[in-house]
């Protein structure tokens, strides 16, 4: 039976008489408000708890108390020490009372923790979660921090600091799709489930894409930034350099808004990481804005890391035409081009084309958007599905989602920095060739098959069903709210395109079709033809 000093009047509670538990075979429960207090009574010891489980909510009045004070929730055999509060096995802490007995009456003290211990208790048990990869765990420990009296950005807050040096290469779409998650709490966030849900699927998805990862330590010297310095760091793949000059701009009081345009030209110098490269700068500055400076650096060191990193399509066959086309782009070519004038160019005609039009660039951007969008729609669906392909046929949804979340990147980081808009707009043209040879020109992707008579109406239904995506995997539900999101603000600033129909048809036509993700047979085909051919 724990001792007690109790400051006020209002927390000392009657709970019952030692009459009513012994009536009870030592147990008593108390409701008081939403509270449910249980009061169990031992060998010669009387303990007080939540009588909810703190797994699942299950009564813990029909648990079992077996010697030592042990409590154990039959639902999933979680147990606990009513004697110390320890969780013996499960996750969670069960809330205890301090109990004394006077008069013959049990009295439970229930004065709740100062606030700094509760954000701290809660803060330390979604740590434990966050470890563990406990997605309902997270949920509940995400609650109890709001409950507790903290901001609820708090979570990811500390979920950005305890992750950001084991991604061993850098960003991953955790941080990227973290900036949509918030920004679709934000904006349609109703009711505290809806502000719940964007939050847990981030801090979710940061634990997944670091499960069981090591520490991977950045450098730490600081060297004086220089721009032009940092550019040249990441081209050379020396991550030491180019940290230090992001760890010296932090450490002269300078923030995002000073490496925005050095992360942003080195983030499109090439075609480059499949286009992860300029949308994760882009995501970084929003998620940056929406959680503030106190989380600058530990976001800022895994996007220089992937910069470092990235892979260089521009240096593969395939895409041997854009450094030529980047050299030939003189900003006064005078074709004028749509939409229609890109379909089923191969990526060499796609930038000659481009070169071709670059007096205009927002008619450009128009065009070139646009046959994106209808490549999305085209996209010949069967190409997951064979076994028997090449590696590099390996095509699938998100080859032509990644085309809309870029060409997005690319106006609003271009918008800011104009001179690299030929570069943006290459690689765009870049996009839109190799998507091209994956297209299915009269099947089910037709407009008529998938079209939408509201797009924008279409679009905030689309973003409610976000809240409840049923996808298990994270790389799956934040492709699609990074989808949404960048076709959504593409409509909002082009309203009367002629692609905003053609966009929706496209995006409708993703939700509603298989998205195959695990190819057993055609990766054990190709790993069988790969070892053979080794020798």
């Amino acid at each position: 039976m724990a001792a007690s000093t109790f400051t006020s009047r209002m927390d000392l509670v009657k709970a019952c008489t030692l009459e009513q538990l012994k009536a009870g075979k030592g147990i008593f429960v108390l409701k008081n408000g939403r509270k449910q207090i249980a009061v169990f009574q031992g060998k010669g010891e009387i303990h007080a708890c939540n009588n909810r489980c703190p797994h699942e909510g299950y009564p813990l009045k029909v648990g079992t108390l077996t010697e030592g004070c042990i409590l154990t929730c039959n639902w999933h055999n979680w147990k606990f020490n009513l004697a110390t509060g320890e969780t013996l096995v499960g996750g969670d802490q069960l809330r205890r009372y301090p109990v004394s007995v006077k008069g013959g009456a049990v009295w439970l003290d229930l004065a709740e923790p100062a606030p700094e211990q509760r954000i701290a208790r809660a803060t330390d048990s979604l740590r434990e979660a966050f470890e563990d990869f406990d997605y309902d765990r997270m949920a509940r420990e995400l609650a109890r921090l709001e409950q507790a009296g903290a901001d609820p950005l708090d979570g990811l807050r500390h979920t950005v600091r305890w992750s950001h040096d084991r991604f061993e290469y850098g960003m991953s779409h955790a941080q990227a799709a973290a900036a949509d998650w918030l920004a679709l709490r934000a904006d349609r966030g109703r009711g505290r489930t809806k502000q719940l849900v964007p939050l847990l699927e981030t801090v979710a998805h940061f634990s997944y894409d670091t499960l069981r990862q090591p520490c991977h330590p950045y450098p730490e010297e600081a060297i004086e930034f220089e721009a032009h310095g940092l550019v040249r760091a990441i081209e050379a793949e020396d991550e030491a350099t180019a940290i230090g000059h992001v760890r010296g701009a932090l450490a002269a009081g300078l923030g995002f808004a000073a490496l925005e345009r050095p992360l942003t030209e080195a983030a499109l110098a090439y075609f480059q990481d499949f286009g992860h490269s300029i949308i994760y700068v882009y995501k970084t500055r929003l998620l940056s804005e929406r959680l503030g400076s106190t989380v600058l650096e530990p976001l800022l060191l895994p996007l220089v890391r992937s910069l470092v990193y990235a892979r260089r399509e521009d240096l593969i066959p395939e895409f041997k035409a854009y450094a030529p086309a980047l050299a030939a782009w003189d900003g006064k070519g005078g074709a004028a081009v749509g939409a229609e004038d890109f379909r089923g160019l191969s990526v060499r005609r796609a930038l000659a084309l481009t070169v071709s039009a670059s007096g205009d660039r927002g008619r450009l951007y128009d065009a070139l958007f646009g046959t994106l969008a209808w490549n999305m729609l085209h996209y010949d669906i069967a190409m997951q599905a064979r076994a028997d392909n090449a590696i590099s046929r390996n095509v699938g949804w998100l080859d032509f989602t990644h085309g809309i979340t870029f060409a997005n990147a690319v106006r609003v980081q271009c918008g800011r920095h104009a001179d690299l808009w030929p570069k943006g707009l290459l690689q765009m043209a870049c996009f839109a060739g190799r998507n091209a040879g994956f297209l299915d020109w009269e099947g089910e992707g037709s407009a008529a098959d998938w079209r939408v008579d509201n797009p924008m109406a279409f679009f905030e239904d689309t973003f409610d069903t976000l809240f409840d995506h049923g996808q298990i995997e994270h790389i799956v539900a934040c492709h699609y709210i990074k989808t949404v999101t960048a076709a959504h603000a593409e409509c909002r600033n082009a309203p009367d395109a002629s692609w905003v129909s053609t966009l929706a048809a496209a995006l409708n036509r993703l939700i509603n079709s298989p998205l195959k993700r695990r190819h057993a047979a055609r990766t054990a085909r190709q790993a069988l033809d790969f070892v053979a051919a080794e020798g």
